[in-house]
């Protein structure tokens, strides 16, 4: 089923607005980049959407079964290693030990890190620590990935690599998902429609589609980059004022 969210608020006890009126449908399947200056709030929407908040008003539709969420910090625990650490998202599923081992060397397959399956946290580099938490979000088996600026910390060359994969695992596994971030570029690569959140209250003020001509075309890709950083940039101007 499509992502909903109908005139959506959120005010925490009696503050200003966090949100406000937001209004957005993200189909089956599809990827979108949500975008929006630091405070304006990207990861309180995402919290709504994975029912770890609760608006304040309006309403939104998503997967019965919920969503998956992946943060800035991969959240590994030190102790287990890279398929132990996946193996306990399939074990609180109710998923038996055999099959958890079974599925877990899949996603770390998937994520093109079978070899590093007995190391620890402190034995992966960051990028590799965040495909062990994108394959745990796979192992959670929800429809909608709900994903806050997971490669914000790490380097470009990096960043570049995992954009490569998560294209790819997004493609081969259909998942809906929603990628906050304040990078442009980043939403240009990998959205197919960036959503523009402005300052605070929150709302959805712009939106973008990203064609397949601007994923084959550096000029193309370019040219809407620009003009998404000027139009970020208007809203950073306004909530300064």
């Amino acid at each position: 089923m499509p992502v909903v969210l109908e005139n959506l608020g959120k005010r925490f006890g009696e503050g200003a607005p966090v949100l406000d009126d937001v209004n957005a449908t993200i189909g089956k399947g599809e990827f979108v980049a949500l975008l929006g200056a630091s405070g304006c709030g990207k990861s309180t929407l995402l919290n709504i959407m994975a029912g770890l908040e609760l608006p304040t008003s309006g309403a939104l539709e998503v997967p019965s079964d919920g969503a998956a969420f992946m943060f800035q910090d991969s959240a590994l625990f030190p102790w287990l290693t890279a398929r132990e650490n996946v193996e306990l998202a399939l074990k609180l599923r109710g998923v038996g030990k055999a099959e958890r081992r079974v599925k877990a060397a899949e996603l770390l397959e998937l994520v093109h890190l079978a070899e590093a399956a007995d190391r620890r946290p402190h034995e992966l580099s960051g990028g590799m620590r965040q495909r062990v938490a994108l394959a745990r979000s796979l192992a959670q088996d929800r429809q909608l990935l709900l994903m806050d600026e997971p490669f914000a910390a790490l380097d470009a060359i990096t960043r570049d690599l995992l954009h490569d994969e998560l294209e790819r695992i997004w493609k081969e596994t259909g998942r809906t998902i929603v990628f906050v971030t304040h990078n442009v570029r980043e939403a240009v690569r990998l959205g197919q429609r960036v959503l523009l959140l402005s300052s605070r209250p929150g709302r959805v003020v712009q939106e973008w589609e990203v064609t397949e001509e601007h994923r084959t075309d550096a000029g193309l890709a370019g040219q809407l980059t620009g003009v998404i950083t000027a139009r970020l940039r208007e809203e950073i101007r306004r909530h300064a004022k």
